[in-house]
C-alpha cells in the first residue's frame, strides 16, 4: 500500500471535510494515510500565510463562493457538517492531545472523537473540561491523554510536525505527501487519488 502523509489541524474545517472522505479513498486506492498533527498558526506564522476568512476578507464575492465549494463538496460527500459558532479556536490544547494519542496507539479514535466534536456537533473546543467530556463520551481515557499532551516532549513534537511541515513545502491545511509529492486542500482529493491509482497499477 502507498503510504500518504495527511498534515491536519482540528480548527480547519477543510482538515475535518478531507478526514471525512479519506476512508473511500483508502477503500478504493488501498492507500494508508498517516495522520500527523500540525499547529496551523504556526504554519501561518513561518510562511507568513493567512486564513482565507482574512486573506479574502476584502475581496467582493470570493468569500460566498468559497462557502459555496464548500457546500457542494459536503453535499457530495453527504457529510454531517456544522460550522463551530466559536469559530476560530485555538487548537493548541487540542493538537498537543493528538501527539499525546499517537503516542498512547489511540490516534484515530481520538482524531475521530475531536473532530466530531468540533464539527459535526460543535463545542467549544479550547476549554479543557469540554475537551475532556468529549474524549470520555467517546471511551477514551482522556486524563491519561490530556495529561500526557502536557509532556515536555509532546509538546515539542508537535513544533517539530509544525516546522517539518514548512520545511516540506506546507504552507496550510490539509495538506498531503507521497514521499516529497505535495498536494493541498481538500479540492485535490481527487488528484492525489488519481496518483495512488497510478502508484497501485505500478505496483508500488
Amino acid at each position: 500500500m502507498t503510504a500518504v502523509d495527511f498534515l491536519f489541524d482540528f480548527g480547519s474545517p477543510n482538515s475535518y471535510l478531507a478526514h471525512k472522505v479519506l476512508p473511500t479513498i483508502t477503500a478504493r486506492a488501498g492507500a494508508t494515510f498517516n495522520y500527523v498533527p500540525v499547529l496551523l498558526g504556526g504554519i501561518f506564522k513561518l510562511t507568513g500565510n493567512q486564513s482565507p476568512m482574512t486573506a479574502f476578507a476584502n475581496i467582493k464575492n470570493k468569500m460566498d463562493y468559497e462557502m459555496l465549494e464548500m457546500r457542494r463538496f459536503i453535499e457530495k460527500h453527504q457529510i454531517a457538517f456544522e460550522m463551530n459558532p466559536h469559530f476560530p479556536v485555538n487548537t493548541l490544547f487540542v493538537m498537543r492531545g493528538a501527539v499525546a494519542a499517537q503516542v498512547l496507539g489511540v490516534l484515530q479514535d481520538y482524531v475521530d472523537a475531536v473532530m466530531d466534536a468540533m464539527w459535526k456537533a460543535p463545542k467549544k473546543m479550547d476549554d479543557p473540561e469540554i475537551v475532556a467530556g468529549a474524549l470520555a463520551s467517546a471511551g477514551l481515557n482522556a486524563e491519561e491523554i490530556l495529561g500526557k499532551a502536557q509532556e515536555l516532549a509532546i509538546k515539542a513534537k508537535l513544533i517539530a510536525n509544525t516546522e517539518e511541515a514548512v520545511t516540506r513545502g506546507a504552507f496550510g491545511a490539509p495538506t498531503f505527501f507521497i514521499g516529497e509529492k505535495m498536494w493541498f486542500g481538500k479540492d485535490r482529493l481527487a488528484d492525489l487519488e488519481e496518483a495512488l491509482g497510478r502508484d497501485v497499477r505500478r505496483g508500488c
